[in-house]
């Protein structure tokens, strides 16, 4: 039976499953020794195939992992159809460069990204117009809400997270936590429930757990971090900032970084383009650290059955410690007679010679 998986612990996942339109229920799963075999994790957001279920302790285990369409990896969750990106307005106080950073790497995953400012009773209406202005100049329309103060949260927002799997992502402290008490009623009691079968503390932010909205949509609370890791290419860099992407189709050069190249129409006429040099810096030498990286091992091999159908097995590790056969044995004597022969004394001995036979 298909099912999404909404939260993951140790070595069991929490997967929702819809029956015949009922209400979901929630089934306590491990996961299949060949997935672990050929390295295939689990991760919130998944929809797997669950086999062997028990109805009566609600309980099973999953086979098959469905193709992801997407795959955030901090906090890893796949299959998102938005990140919901939180700031707080003060207290504390909004950083640009934070805040732009941010930005940069949600855009980096190719999501779509929504920005929600909170706290915004604590501004005045002069205030809240001039970062209107200034975030539109970045090419984004942010929602302001206060989560304290409101009665009823923005129409607009409850309308973009209808029927969607949403991240919520932002650093600690702007109330991410509080807008999920208020979006999700009973999540207090769907926390607890969740909890107590994967055999874990209260909800306090530490993993990535899906819950369902009352008005449709799937909606992830994560941890906060302050810096988030910008680790993309340069020319996906070059795409995360809205004001180059506006303006991509006016400069002369194809292969443009829009650092100091001659004729450039793009540098230097907007307020985030410092920002934007010193990420750029910092994705080049990134590059430069993962080229001199050993390609990763294939965990899979492929093997012809005797009908002709192709087989994916695990790759097992290889035997570092392998024992030696007499005929090697027999071949490192030799060689050793040959590299010592002719010398008076080990003084003679070149220091490689006897750290290789290990003298």
């Amino acid at each position: 039976m298909l099912g999404t998986v909404v939260a993951c612990q140790a070595n069991y996942y929490q997967v929702r499953l819809c029956v015949d339109g009922d209400e979901p229920l929630y089934f306590l799963c491990t996961r299949r020794a060949r997935l672990k075999k050929l390295g295939r994790q689990v991760v919130v957001g998944d929809r797997v195939i669950v086999e062997e279920l028990d109805w009566h302790d609600r309980r099973g285990a999953i086979a098959t992992i469905q193709p992801r369409t997407n795959l955030l990896d901090r906090p890893p969750v796949s299959n998102v159809d938005q990140i919901l990106l939180i700031f707080a307005l003060a207290e504390p106080q909004l950083d640009p460069i934070q805040l732009s950073r941010f930005l940069v790497k949600a855009e980096s995953t190719g999501i779509p990204v929504n920005l929600c400012l909170n706290k915004r009773d604590l501004l005045s209406e002069a205030e809240l117009d001039q970062w209107q202005t200034r975030l539109r100049s970045w090419g984004y329309k942010p929602t302001f809400i206060s989560v304290r103060k409101d009665k009823k949260l923005p129409p607009t927002l409850m309308h973009t997270l209808s029927q969607r799997v949403s991240v919520v992502a932002g650093p600690s402290g702007v109330g991410k936590s509080s807008l999920l008490n208020r979006l999700v009623p009973d999540v207090e009691a769907r926390t607890n429930a969740v909890s107590g079968k994967l055999g874990r503390g209260r909800h306090t932010t530490r993993h990535v757990e899906l819950f369902d909205l009352p008005s449709g949509g799937l909606l992830a609370d994560t941890p906060g971090f302050n810096q988030p890791d910008v680790t993309c290419d340069v020319e996906t860099l070059m795409g995360c900032f809205p004001e180059i992407r506006q303006l991509g189709g006016q400069c002369q050069f194809n292969n443009c970084v829009h650092r100091d190249e001659p004729g450039c129409s793009i540098r230097g006429d907007w307020e985030r383009y410092a920002h934007y040099l010193s990420l750029l810096d910092e994705v080049l030498h990134h590059q430069q650290q993962q080229e001199h990286r050993p390609d990763e091992e294939a965990v899979e091999k492929v093997k012809i059955g005797s009908d002709g159908q192709v087989l994916h097995e695990p790759k097992l590790e290889a035997k570092k410690y392998r024992r030696k056969s007499r005929r090697q044995k027999h071949q490192d004597l030799q060689d050793m007679c040959y590299d010592v022969m002719g010398a008076d004394s080990i003084d003679d001995i070149d220091d490689a010679v006897l750290e290789e036979y290990g003298f």
